[in-house]
């Protein structure tokens, strides 16, 4: 088995974060879209008067796509240049750092107890203060030798104690005075000021990941917000006609799966879903839904075919989009498609089968959020697989596996329209052409609720 800390295959180009976050600074107002301006064709953000059909690419291979998304968002940030932001630590969650987290304070701040016990001076018996230090309150008055004071964790430490004595290794006798039941030795469980950093020391480098542990950091450090890289916006736009958002299937109608599905997963992605909005079957309709969005990154669901009512391509025509990816050879999925409608804005084409767009959003979405956002790539691993998967002769096939021990159990359920199998996943293999044999290592893909990084965080 190859351990998550491998390092990430040569196929993909490693995320350059100081690069990217350089980008992140003096923006000049430029990266909106003009939808004045796209919606006559040619290239993106320019205008021609009659658009070109254009031809449809070949199928690219799935590892090829994802490397072809990661540079997606590298063009896209270079061009746009945002600024980075301040970011109230209650909002920063899921963030990557764009300033260093320097410590604007000693910490501690000040001498204090790691224990519940006395703060002593000198050396036993000691004579025992009436009353006691607790945490967050002014600074006690000195000790003399041979005296001690009862002392709260995280209390200040009076000047010139020699140490603490936990409670339970100290003992009084019948005159009330204070006896240790083992060596005293100077210093013990006191934090002395300045232990874990001083002031103006770097705690965390450009480009780290803002957990909950670096919030915690930031806010001992004195930190009321941190300076980061802005979430990509993201417009979802559910296509179809049959869809509904309550009630029972009836009459040929389905209920929406993507809808309720896709902003969550976006957000663990790193993004701001700024509107879901659901779109008829109607070229008109998804022409305007398109070129009026002002989001970095365009989510249809949908509509990549090529059937009567897939509007996805003849409207990327229409407005002479650049199809980066059209077609990727990985089931479930492959119509999936990645286009630039202009400088800074891409338009992700996700299938309406549920487990294909969830195929779609970690090959194509994934990977050009995560970029924009400065997030470090997961490190890649792999796992034998417990059970044969059967494969497609030609592309990569997605399968979801829960992990069990050192192996990944295939599950059941994993056609293109089925969700009841990512539903218990707790990751995604990359099954190649041909399939897997029993025992075969696979790559894995972690799903964000699964995985032990910031991904479980949706909001």
């Amino acid at each position: 088995m190859t351990p998550r800390g491998a390092r990430a295959g040569e196929d993909a180009e490693d995320l350059d974060v100081e690069e990217v976050l350089a980008l992140v600074r003096n923006s000049n107002g430029d990266h909106l879209p003009d939808p004045a301006a796209r919606s006559q064709g040619g290239e993106p953000g320019s205008a021609r008067t009659s658009p070109q059909p254009a031809p449809r690419h070949r199928a690219t291979p799935w590892p090829e796509a994802r490397a072809l998304a990661e540079r997606a968002g590298r063009n896209a940030a270079r061009a746009a240049r945002r600024d980075p932001i301040r970011a109230p630590l209650d909002t920063a969650l899921g963030l990557t750092l764009a300033a260093p987290l320097d410590a604007l304070t000693d910490l501690p701040s000040f001498d204090t107890s790691a224990m519940d016990g006395w703060a002593v001076c000198g050396p036993a018996p000691w004579h025992v203060r009436d009353e006691g230090v607790l945490a967050g309150h002014a600074a006690p008055a000195p000790l003399t030798d041979g005296e001690a004071v009862r002392i709260a964790t995280g209390a200040r430490i009076p000047p010139d104690a020699s140490a603490v004595l936990r409670s339970e290794h100290g003992r009084t006798d019948d005159k009330g005075r204070l006896h240790a039941t083992r060596d005293v030795i100077p210093g013990q469980d006191i934090r002395p000021r300045g232990q874990e950093c001083r002031t103006g020391d770097q705690l965390l480098a450009v480009g780290t990941l803002v957990t909950p542990a670096v919030l915690g950091l930031a806010a001992a450090a004195g930190y009321d917000a941190v300076t980061a890289v802005p979430r990509a916006r993201v417009e979802v736009l559910v296509l179809g006609d049959e869809l509904l958002t309550q009630g029972l299937p009836h009459n040929g109608l389905i209920r929406d799966a993507l809808g309720p599905m896709l902003p969550p997963w976006l957000r663990a992605l790193g993004a701001e879903v700024t509107a879901v909005r659901r779109v008829r079957d109607d070229a008109d309709a998804v022409h305007q839904a398109i070129t009026g969005s002002d989001a970095d990154v365009i989510l249809t669901t949908g509509g990549t075919a090529a059937g009567p009512l897939d509007h996805v391509h003849p409207t990327l025509r229409r407005i002479g989009a650049e199809l980066l990816v059209d077609g990727v050879q990985v089931r479930p999925g492959h119509p999936m498609l990645l286009a630039r409608t202009t400088r800074t804005q891409h338009l992700v084409g996700l299938p309406g089968n549920p487990l294909a767009a969830v195929s779609g959003l970690l090959t194509l979405a994934e990977p050009l959020l995560r970029i924009l956002a400065a997030r470090p790539a997961p490190e890649p691993y792999t796992m034998p697989l417990r059970d044969a998967v059967h494969g497609h002769p030609h592309d990569t096939r997605l399968v979801p596996v829960v992990l069990r021990g050192d192996e990944a159990v295939p599950l059941h359920y994993n056609g293109p329209a089925m969700l009841r199998g990512i539903a218990a996943a707790d990751a995604l293999a990359v099954v190649p052409p041909g399939g897997a044999r029993p025992g075969q290592e696979a790559e894995l893909l972690d799903l964000p609720w699964a995985s032990a990084g910031i991904g479980v965080c949706f909001t």
